[in-house]
């Protein structure tokens, strides 16, 4: 490794377990020399979270809701008393009733659109505002996103949309954090099998079918989408921002499957 990161200190948020496309991240960035912390929702995911955390060394572990004000205050807190700064966060968070990611997106509830797009969209921005006071020299705020965003994918529903309005906000972002040296940019990896991936309906059969037809004829690794993100976080990626950088085997570039599949 060609120590990247080495004296950067980043947030990582939303590691649920070893497949988390988070998780794949934070190793990479890892591996590069970063300094990470992670947050975590409650003990049932710190019982998950810990021990992946424990195999990269002594990292700082903060419990947060990104739908709790107080534990957002506070989580923020203990990043500037014990580091003072930070040179980059992933926000690696959506949500979405499982109930509501099968059937038709007509059928969206007004509840659960209005958590998907707080949770899924609403909280980069939150995030943003408090990193940035922790970023006097500049930064990187990355997201995750996915081509339902742009593309109706069967099942995906109002995380499409979710995503539809995460995407515009990573642009509003970086031109408003641009002059003060951040960036903000989001990743978009083909379908994966995450735990959040995993309560869409169809995920099976939606992998499948884009490691069928995707010029690379394969799906994306997580290890490519941390390698991606080192990118971005490190002072290579400093005159890219607002975009969204897609790992999904060039599938995006189809107008219709590969003859053999049709």
């Amino acid at each position: 490794m060609a120590d990247l990161m080495r004296g950067k200190r980043g947030l990582i948020m939303g590691v649920a377990n070893e497949r988390s496309i988070a998780w794949g991240i934070a190793k990479a960035l890892a591996a590069e020399g970063a300094e990470l912390a992670f947050t975590y929702q409650g003990e049932n995911f710190a019982k998950r979270v810990k021990p992946l955390v424990e195999t990269l060394g002594d990292c700082m572990m903060i419990d947060c809701d990104v739908m709790n004000e107080a534990k957002m205050d506070a989580a923020f807190q203990q990043i500037a008393d014990t580091w003072g700064s930070l040179d980059f966060v992933v926000h690696a968070i959506a949500y979405s009733d499982r109930a509501e990611l099968s059937g038709r997106f007509i059928d969206t509830s007004l509840m659960n659109f209005t958590n998907s797009m707080a949770i899924s969209c609403y909280s980069l921005i939150d995030v943003a505002r408090r990193s940035r006071a922790l970023m006097p020299n500049g930064g990187t705020v990355l997201t995750m996103t996915y081509q339902g965003s742009s593309r109706v994918t069967p099942y995906y529903n109002v995380m499409g949309v979710a995503k539809a309005a995460l995407e515009s906000t990573v642009k509003y972002l970086a031109n408003d954090l641009g002059p003060e040296g951040i960036r903000v940019n989001a990743i978009s990896p083909g379908p994966m099998k995450t735990l959040a991936g995993a309560a869409i309906g169809g995920a099976r059969k939606t992998f499948k079918h884009t490691e069928m037809n995707a010029p690379m004829r394969r799906n994306a690794a997580l290890e490519s989408v941390g390698g991606t993100a080192v990118y971005l976080a490190s002072d290579y990626g400093r005159d890219t921002t607002g975009e969204t950088i897609r790992v999904d085997g060039g599938f995006h570039v189809l107008g219709m499957p590969q003859t053999e599949n049709l």
